[in-house]
Order: C-alpha cells, then structure tokens, then sequence
C-alpha cells in the first residue's frame, strides 16, 4: 500500500465515524498544504458548502506574516468560527481528514472553538 492509498483510507475511516455521530450538524472540513490551509462548513444533507474561510482569503494574508503556520491556522479557525456564527451555526462535526490531531490543525480547532462554535 502506498501513501495515497494509506492517506485516502484514514480519510475514509474518520468520515464513517463522523457521519454516525453528525445527526444533520454540519462538517468542518480541514485540509492543509505545507502553505495553507483550508476549512469549510459542510451542509451533511446536500454535501454543499455553506461557508469557507482559508489562508488565500485577503484579511487572513494581510493578517498573518507566514501562511503555512500554526498562527495562520488560528486565525482561519477564527474567520470560520464568525462566519459561521454570522450563519446561526453553532453545533458541528470535526473532520480532520487523515490528518492528525495536533499542530496547526489543532490549532484551528482551538480557534474555532473561541469563536463560538461547538464540537
């Protein structure tokens, strides 16, 4: 097995366990790249994005010196969290993809748990 295949299966394997625990909460979905990272609120009945917040954004550029860090990462966690927030969304589900639970991406989460939203 190789690194794609190992990667797609623990990415598969945390959207089976999310999918019984959603009950019609929407998906935060974090993906991240060596110099961004990404977050989207899933609707978990039409699979379309409500609302996104990411380093690409121009507010989040301006605001961070770095975009691939664990501060860059806070600060999307933020952004996500008011908009979502701006939405009336105040219950989701954590999908961290096969990503681990640490560094940036938890840093996200932390953040977007200030902000307002639970999981």
């Amino acid at each position: 097995m190789n690194n794609v295949e190992s990667t797609k299966r623990r990415a598969e394997r945390t959207r089976y366990k999310l999918k019984q625990l959603a009950n019609g909460r929407p998906r935060l979905s974090v993906h991240r790249t060596p110099r961004h990272i990404y977050a989207q609120l899933i609707d978990a009945v039409n699979g379309s994005v409500i609302v996104s917040a990411s380093t690409l954004i121009a507010d989040v550029k301006k605001s961070v010196k770095y975009t691939g860090n664990v501060d860059a990462a806070k600060v999307v966690g933020e952004t996500i969290g008011k908009a979502a927030a701006a939405k009336n969304i105040t219950k989701v589900v954590f999908d961290r993809g096969s990503f681990k639970y640490h560094g940036r991406i938890k840093a996200l989460a932390d953040a977007a748990r200030a902000a307002g939203l639970e999981f």
